[in-house]
């Protein structure tokens, strides 16, 4: 039976008077999760790791809530902060396992998940164990691939799905749905939608439209809407691609999957087809030891390069919060040769993104400009949870009171007092690939957008 409200509500009371108590936290993000409000769990444990860094169940659970919000990318650098620690825990290697797993990571999460088990066999997992290939009676044998009904199962993903095809979206939203960020706008419609908008001209030239753009920056700044509401500009049609649209447990099936996204975004062209978290299926070859993975990464290089069928007209758009973490030859020329970074909004763009999130809602007067100011580094994720919290806290008190008041200023200034940037984690770690791994300048950007250039 999941939790109540006022259970909930309870337990924050008595956070309120011992705000240090990280047992409680975590308590609490626990029964939120069960409560299936997992964003509010994401930021009681996000709570809890500011004042307890060195936490190691925090860590862990945050790692689960990341997965579970597909923040995966997310979840695997803190399980790995954990895994290169000098004393690592056999279920920091077991939560390693699972996000190696889901990232197609085969034998490094055998690997991981045989460590785990090797220190602490009460961590066995048997439906995990079975997804991986590793049997208890073949303690030798590290994900072996298995034939069944004529095909040849390796231990990479999630079951195959049946069809496909998924659908083709014709977006409604524009650049007028997209708060701010009006340079960033400006260079995608450079870039992007004037070569679809007048192909002629590109024709006379002899250059071809589409092509592939990356774009990169901190979760929840914007990356996904901004590249649907790029297909409204144009008015194109849209393909979300996840990674559990094409990562299949069989072998060469994740390969035959996504050649089938491409030609279905090729049969509706002109078409924008989207690949978030685009570093899951495009992972360095460099770090991979097993086959499976190079494969599907060469299919996908195939892919962008249209060797068997053309991509005029098809714009193939990646996100990625770990650029780093992507295969050098997908930024090679007629690639994703054309790299965008999604920063976190400026003040103006804060105050449209503020505007877009409160209407509808009942305000009275209320100053986006000064809550814009008083927000500086929110992603639009974290505005969102900002409203979100000044809605729930008026809704407390309508029912205490039986009587409803409009949003103020006022009430979303306090709302924001406790809630973090969640863009300072992401700046951490790309802060220090910006300053030592940037010998192409990919990661200009960022040091700019720091000021450490």
């Amino acid at each position: 039976m999941p939790p109540t409200d006022d259970t909930i509500r309870d337990l924050r009371e008595a956070l309120e008077a011992t705000p240090e108590n990280v047992k409680l936290r975590r308590h609490i993000a626990r029964l939120l999760v069960e409560a299936d409000r997992i964003a509010e769990a994401e930021k009681e444990l996000r709570d809890a790791l500011a004042r307890a860094p060195d936490d190691e169940a925090v860590k862990l659970e945050l790692a689960e809530v990341f997965s579970r919000r597909d923040k995966h990318s997310e979840a695997l650098v803190l399980v790995e902060s954990l895994i290169n620690a000098p004393e690592t825990s056999a279920r920091a290697r077991l939560a390693h396992a699972r996000l190696l797993l889901a990232a197609g990571e085969v034998e490094r999460a055998v690997g991981a998940y045989r460590t785990a088990i090797d220190e602490d066999p009460d961590l066995e997992d048997p439906a995990l164990a079975l997804r991986l290939g590793v049997y208890s009676d073949d303690d030798d044998e590290a994900a072996t691939a298995e034939v069944v009904d004529g095909k040849v199962r390796g231990a990479t993903c999630a079951p195959t799905g049946g069809d496909d095809a998924i659908p083709v979206e014709r977006p409604e939203v524009t650049f007028d749905d997209v708060g701010g960020m009006d340079a960033l706008k400006e260079e995608i419609g450079l870039k992007i939608i004037a070569p679809l908008n007048h192909p002629e001209l590109y024709e006379a030239y002899g250059k071809k439209t589409g092509g592939g753009i990356l774009l990169f920056g901190p979760p929840g700044c914007g990356k996904t809407h901004l590249a649907r509401a790029t297909a409204g500009e144009v008015k194109a049609g849209f393909m979300s691609v996840g990674i559990h649209e094409v990562l299949d447990m069989w072998i060469g099936e994740s390969e035959r999957k996504l050649h089938e996204l491409f030609a279905q975004a090729r049969a509706n062209r002109p078409c924008v087809l989207f690949f978030d978290e685009v570093d899951a299926l495009g992972a360095s070859r460099s770090d991979m030891r097993g086959s499976a993975g190079r494969q599907l990464i060469n299919q996908f290089l195939a892919e962008l390069d249209g060797i068997d069928s053309s991509n005029d007209g098809l714009l193939i758009l990646g996100a990625t919060n770990a650029p780093w973490h992507l295969d050098a030859a997908f930024r090679r020329p007629g690639r994703f040769d054309r790299v965008i970074f999604v920063p976190p909004p400026d003040e103006p763009a804060r105050a449209g993104i503020l505007e877009i999130l409160l209407k509808g809602k009942p305000q009275e007067k209320v100053d986006v400009k000064t809550v814009a100011r008083k927000t500086p580094e929110f992603s639009g994720a974290d505005l969102e949870a900002v409203v979100d919290a000044a809605v729930e806290d008026k809704l407390r008190r309508a029912i205490r009171e039986r009587k409803a008041s409009p949003l103020k200023t006022a009430d979303l200034l306090a709302a924001a007092k406790k809630q973090k940037p969640t863009t300072k984690e992401w700046f951490a770690t790309a802060r220090n690939y910006a300053l030592y791994s940037n010998q192409g300048g990919i990661y200009d950007d960022i040091l700019e957008y720091l000021k450490l250039k």
